[in-house]
This record gives C-alpha cells, structure tokens and sequence, in this order.
C-alpha cells in the first residue's frame, strides 16, 4: 500500500537552457532521474521536431516524454501547438499505470494554442488520483477564460471527492488564480499550504516570480519545494517544483 506520493511540476522549455542557448535534454533526464518522483507533470514537452534532428547529433529519435519516461516509466503526453515541422504540448511520467488519459483543448488564441492534460492513475491500495497538467496562456483575459473553462470541466468529469493533482505553469505573476480555484473548486495550493506563499520559480537563475503550481483537493501536502541552484539553473527558463504528498 501506498502512502505518500511524491509530485515533481515542470516547464522544461523543450529541452533547451534559458535563451534556447543549449540542447540539455539528456542532463534534464538525468536531474529527473535523480529526483525520481512518483508522478512528473511537464510543460513544453517537444512531441516532434524534425529540424532539431538535424541540427543536434545527439536529439533523441523518441519524443520527449518517451524519452524521458525511459521503460521504468509510464507516459502521457497531449500535444496542443502544431507547426510544420513538429509540434509540443504537456506530458505526465508515473512510476504507476496511467488507466486513462485525454488532452482537454482551452485554446482562446490560434496563434496561443493550450490544452489541459488528464490522466487517471493507479495506486496500489490506494483511490485512483486524478493529476492533470496545464500550460495556460501569457495574457491575463485568456488565462481567465481557461480557469472557467478548466474549472467547468473538473465539475463535470472528476467526482467531486476524487484525490485531484493540477499542477503547471500558470503564468499567474499576479497570483489571482489560487483564491479564484479554491472559491470555484475546494483547490488549495501545496506551497500556500505549507509556506504561506506561492512558490518562486522563474527565472530559474534566481527565481523572482510565482508561476508555478500545485493545486490539490483531496490531498494533503507534507513538504514543497523549489529546486534551483547550479545543477537545475541551466536545464530550463523555470525551476521546477517537487512536493510530497499525504494520500488518504
């Protein structure tokens, strides 16, 4: 039986260092590796690129999220932005079955396309935990827009006393979203929770502002934190954050 679960979020920025200055997906997996959370939630997860194939000698041949899920693993992934030559999105790694898995679309722009990825998964001797990763948009009306539509989708597909992970960056710098979601949805956020404020996690260099998030229902948070510092600082434009977790 299973009583704690360990929860890493993560904007990896495609598997590029800040200002895309150098490809560091195989460093990234290997940070991961070392983290080994339960359940990885990432953004900006490149799905395909067939440029990078040939500009970078070492690319993977495999999308990011297989990847960086390796066989010990399981992995989902939601592509949302499509290009000509390739297209990225959201993607959750669990060391446990993922039973289920849909790509919910909260676009408000066609030049900002969003999606909010679902999955269901299996722990043993323990309820089903519902974790969904979201990316939302960079201007504050259509991060709005996608609350409402986020929020009227967990109404209507998750039971209301389902164990509920929704984490990601939010790009919420003014740090709206977390009372609007705890008035809407009973959501509370793990480093609020535990901190008293939200979490600093970009840029990663030496992170001033709060765009990431662990919101939980369900769940009770045990430790939170923001992991910066000379081995995360080249790896993305974000810090990732890791909170463990109380399971019922």
């Amino acid at each position: 039986m299973t009583s704690r679960l360990c929860v890493c979020s993560y904007n990896i920025h495609k598997g590029f260092s800040q200002l895309n200055r150098r490809m560091v997906i195989h460093e990234l997996r290997e940070r991961l590796r070392e983290l080994d959370p339960d359940v990885a939630l990432l953004q900006e997860v490149q799905g395909l690129h067939l440029k990078h194939g040939l500009r970078h000698a070492n690319w993977p041949a495999q999308p990011q999220h297989e990847f960086l899920a390796g066989s010990a693993l399981h992995a989902a992934y939601g592509g949302n932005a499509a290009y000509d030559h390739g297209h990225h999105g959201n993607a959750i790694l669990s060391r446990y079955p993922i039973l289920r898995s849909s790509n919910h679309d909260v676009t408000q722009h066609r030049l900002e396309r969003r999606g909010i990825l679902h999955c269901e998964i299996a722990l043993p001797g323990a309820p089903v935990v519902h974790c969904l990763c979201a990316h939302l948009s960079l201007t504050e009306g259509q991060r709005r827009r996608q609350l409402i539509a986020l929020a009227a989708y967990i109404e209507k597909v998750i039971p209301s006393r389902a164990p509920l992970i929704l984490a990601g960056d939010f790009n919420d710098w003014r740090q709206t979203a977390s009372d609007w979601l705890a008035a809407r949805l009973g959501l509370k956020e793990a480093f609020v929770e535990l901190h008293g404020q939200a979490a600093r996690s970009f840029p990663s260099r030496m992170p001033v502002l709060s765009l990431d998030r662990v919101y939980l229902r369900g769940l009770q948070p045990l430790t939170a934190r923001v992991l910066w510092g000379a081995q995360w600082s080249g790896l993305s434009d974000h810090a990732p954050l890791a909170v463990e977790l109380q399971l019922p």
